[in-house]
């Protein structure tokens, strides 16, 4: 059953080097395989990964499409400020830092080359 299975959250990008940079690079994943024309998978923790693959109608979604569970969200958002990521702060959201209490988790956003919404999550309890 599906229930069963990871998953692997496909990302549109408008230009897959520019993803290779940001993603490699910036965000710390192994490139684990691609096809250099079409697709990069990048690996995460256990046995997730992340697909990024080429668009060419556009990216751009306003919702969150992939979020990273960490435990220590302030020391994430410091290496990732480290690296050059804009953590993105919501006024509406009262974050602090880039940091927002939304009740269940402390959440932070970011956003990748081609304006994907990503994020990470410091669950509670």
């Amino acid at each position: 059953m599906l229930s069963k299975q990871p998953v692997d959250p496909l990302l549109l990008v408008t230009d897959l080097e520019v993803a290779r940079e940001f993603y490699g690079t910036k965000l710390g994943l192994e490139v684990l395989f691609e096809d250099g024309e079409q697709f990069i998978t990048f690996g995460c923790g256990g046995d997730s990964r992340i697909v990024v693959t080429k668009s060419s109608t556009g990216t751009k979604d306003e919702a969150t499409q992939v979020s990273w569970r960490v435990d220590d969200i302030a020391a994430e958002v410091a290496e990732l400020r480290a690296r050059g990521v804009e953590i993105l702060e919501f006024p509406d959201l009262n974050t602090v830092d880039g940091i927002a209490d939304v009740g269940f988790a402390l959440a932070a956003w970011f956003e990748d080359p081609s304006k994907n919404s990503l994020g990470l999550l410091q669950l509670r309890g």
